[in-house]
């Protein structure tokens, strides 16, 4: 077969533009499935730093008792010795009769975690020393 204008056989390498939609929509839908997910572990991963942190200030408060005999509600200079993870906000301390309670939340999220030491809970916390998070 000759062709006319002396170009001979087309020479047809390469993808046609219906393979490639079908590959961009397989990789759509792969990335459907897996942005939630990730959003997901993400805020898991928030909480976890966020319990991190109470737990760490749960050692301070302890460290600040056994010197002071006391709790304290400050943070820094006169007071626990705690630094937060990057994003955490607070903790907000209350000194009660018998220990204190905690709460503390982060930038990216709308959920909170608290902890207590002593017998005056603060919700979602409902076991001494266990922080929780709503």
């Amino acid at each position: 077969m000759v062709d006319i204008l002396g170009g001979g056989r087309m020479n047809r390498k390469g993808f046609t533009l219906i393979e490639l939609l079908i590959v961009v929509v397989i990789i759509g839908i792969l990335a459907a499935i897996a942005i939630p997910k990730f959003a997901n572990t993400k805020e898991k991963a928030y909480l976890a730093s966020m319990k991190s942190d109470l737990r760490n200030l749960v050692t301070a408060e302890e460290a600040f008792f056994a010197d002071s005999v006391k709790y304290t509600s400050t943070v820094g200079a006169g007071g626990v010795l705690y630094a937060t993870t990057s994003g955490v906000v607070g903790p907000t301390i209350t000194v009660t009769a018998d220990g204190w309670t905690a709460r503390v939340s982060h930038t990216t999220t709308t959920k909170t975690c608290a902890i207590y030491v002593g017998s005056t809970a603060l919700a979602p916390a409902n076991k001494e020393g266990e922080p929780k998070c709503q």
